[in-house]
């Protein structure tokens, strides 16, 4: 977890009295600190909200800096490398191995090579403890669960040609660095225009309201015409009580378009540090409150002055005609000293007007901005036959909150329909990114990204969502049923097909063991379910639908061994039902992608290399690296 925060604030949050030499020596143990040290702002620069702007494997990096800044007693290790590539963790674990020195340590994973050294391993089954004792001994009993555990990851690299499997053994380990340079989000406020906003613009979004407006407008006038005191304090009960009504109905007005206008925005308005949640949730309460208060304050003084003013005159113009002598005139005056305290009253307040015009303005930006992807447009072309051929031409990508960071630069790219596509990569080379340019969550700065030849920008932005099936490697889950989160999307969905799109992503017994089956909640965020089993339920999401391109990002990450190869036939099984399917798949983890048609291997934007695996194996290149240095943990 980390927050819309620098990267200092967020390794200081596990020791907040800590100092400068504490948090660079914490991030060297965790190997974050040289790719810290790439970035535009170092330790100063805004990682975004949840840390949206680093890779999975930089965000875990802070992390564990976090958790060793504070130098812990006890030390707890939940799967710390499982968003790691292979480099990374190799790197990462030896880091952990010198921290664990001298304290107490934990550590839960799937990827048995990180629990070789611990003291003593427990095997745990169904909530027992099945087995337990160190690796070498485990390994000696013959059927043991921790056995049978440790082969089945270790088929993953065994290698039919055997010279290939000594070459392995001997290759040599390359630290790579992160290359993705940061630069510091927009921070510019804008400038308000208080003369844009009008009285009138508020009023005709008031006009439902107009009775009770009018009776307040009457109230008003009854108050600076000078009656008799207990006209006076009616007229102020019947003013304050109209223009509450009006204005609670404005305000809610307000909020229910404004909540409108920011479900179009498109995800780069979100990345900018001035529209984080907790920035928007600021706005929509306060903004609404102070806009109400312009009608209930602005209303009422400008009336009080009007009629205060008309007196005044229409007294000296009778004065000039003879009608009234000076005695009269002397006497309005009196009467209207308690308009004029009212007026003061309010003057007081008049700083409040100010800024409820400075919020009326910022909200009619909002409702005025048109966003660069309309996430609400019906407009756009839909595909009546589309076939999932995918193609990137010359394409360059630029985050608009990093103008000095090119993530893609002339990326070339092609899937043809029913291909079955991997994509690897060390951490933050732009595998993720290509997924996120696919839903349209951003789009390219130059070139094209056409799907089944069509720019992907003159499509449908629905339709083309709809046709795209999404896997995470951090699945989001809702405080709702499981039947609920798998159904999630579509209208109309039988138990039935619930129960099918379960089965075949694995999670159907376990469903079917808890008391309320699928009428269970999982929890905010899905708190009450374990990593594997809400990327189960994702994946069964996803099924459901079924999409014509199918989109892995790490789907197996938080798997362990047993379900990662249960969930590998799943997929493998879905591809083969509907053999016209494009898969794009992202992994660290290469024994998930050796069956895929084509490999590419990404570096600083490019594809270096592409081809089956057997044919990459051949060539020696950078996958043949990266997949050594997997088998060499």
């Amino acid at each position: 977890i980390l927050f819309g925060m620098s990267v200092y604030e967020n390794i200081r949050f596990g020791k907040v009295n800590a100092t400068r030499a504490e948090i660079e020596q914490a991030a060297r143990e965790a190997n974050a600190h040289n790719f810290i040290m790439q970035l535009p702002n170092k330790y100063e620069t805004l990682v975004g909200e949840r840390g949206i702007h680093l890779s999975g494997g930089e965000k875990q990096c802070i992390a564990l800096a976090r958790a060793l800044v504070k130098q812990p007693t006890i030390l707890l290790l939940d799967e710390t490398t499982s968003a790691l590539d292979n480099v990374s963790e190799k790197i990462v674990q030896e880091a952990l191995d010198r921290a664990c020195k001298g304290r107490t340590t934990i550590i839960i994973a799937h990827r048995l090579t990180t629990v070789r050294n611990a003291h003593q391993i427990y095997v745990l089954d169904n909530g027992n403890v099945i087995e337990q004792g160190t690796h070498e001994t485990l390994m000696t009993k013959e059927g043991g669960k921790y056995q049978a555990m440790v082969k089945c990851q270790q088929m993953k690299r065994i290698y039919d040609d055997t010279d290939d499997m000594m070459s392995i053994q001997e290759a040599t380990e390359e630290e790579e660095k992160s290359i993705i340079e940061r630069s510091r989000l927009f921070s510019d406020v804008s400038t308000v225009d208080v003369n844009k906003v009008q009285i009138l613009l508020l009023l005709s979004m008031n006009s439902p309201e107009w009775i009770t407006i009018l009776v307040g407008c009457i109230a008003c006038l009854l108050s600076g015409a000078a009656q008799p005191l207990l006209a006076f304090l009616f007229a102020k009960t019947v003013d304050y009580t109209a223009f509450a009504i009006a204005g609670s109905k404005l305000m809610q007005r307000i909020r229910l378009k404004a909540f409108g206008c920011l479900l179009r925005q498109e995800v780069a308005y979100f990345d900018r540090p001035e529209n984080s949640s907790g920035a928007i949730c600021v706005r929509l309460s306060s903004n609404a409150l102070a806009v109400q208060e312009t009608v209930a304050y602005g209303i009422f003084w400008i009336l009080d002055i009007y009629t205060l003013a008309f007196m005044y005159w229409r007294a000296l113009a009778l004065v000039e005609k003879n009608e009234i002598t000076s005695n009269s005139v002397i006497m309005v005056c009196s009467l209207a000293g308690f308009s004029i305290q009212a007026l003061r009253v309010v003057g007081m307040k008049s700083w409040r007007v100010a800024a409820s015009i400075s919020a009326a303005e910022e909200c009619f930006d909002l409702f005025d901005r048109k966003p660069a992807i309309d996430n609400t447009s019906g407009e756009g072309q839909e595909l009546v036959d589309f076939r999932g051929d995918i193609k990137f031409d010359q394409v360059k990508f630029i985050y608009p909150t990093r103008p000095t960071s090119i993530i893609l630069n002339k990326f070339q790219f092609n899937i043809k329909p029913g291909q079955r596509v991997a994509l690897v990569g060390t951490s933050g080379c732009g595998k993720s990114t290509i997924i996120q340019l696919l839903e349209r969550f951003y789009d390219v700065t130059s070139g094209q990204l056409l799907l089944d030849g069509v720019d992907i920008r003159q499509l449908n932005i629905h339709w083309v969502r709809s046709r795209l099936g999404l896997v995470s490697q951090e699945p989001v889950m809702f405080d709702l049923t499981i039947a609920e989160n798998i159904a999630y999307g579509l209208e109309n969905v039988l138990i039935e097909d619930i129960i099918n799109a379960a089965s075949r992503a694995n999670i159907h017994q376990f469903i079917h063991q808890l008391p309320q089956g699928y009428g269970t909640k999982v929890g905010l965020k899905g708190t009450f379910l374990s990593g594997g089993e809400k990327q189960r339920i994702a994946i069964a999401r996803v099924l459901i639908r079924q999409p014509k391109v199918l989109l892995l990002d790490e789907a197996t990450s938080a798997m362990d061994s047993h379900n990662e190869h249960l969930i590998q036939e799943t997929l493998e099984q879905a591809q083969a039902e509907d053999s016209s399917r494009t898969s794009l798949i992202i992994a660290h983890r290469l024994s998930t992608v050796r069956l895929c048609d084509a490999i590419c291997v990404l570096d600083k934007g490019h594809i270096v290399e592409s081809g089956t695996h057997t044919e990459l194996i051949k060539r020696r290149g950078a996958y043949y690296k990266i997949l050594a240095q997997n088998n060499f943990q």
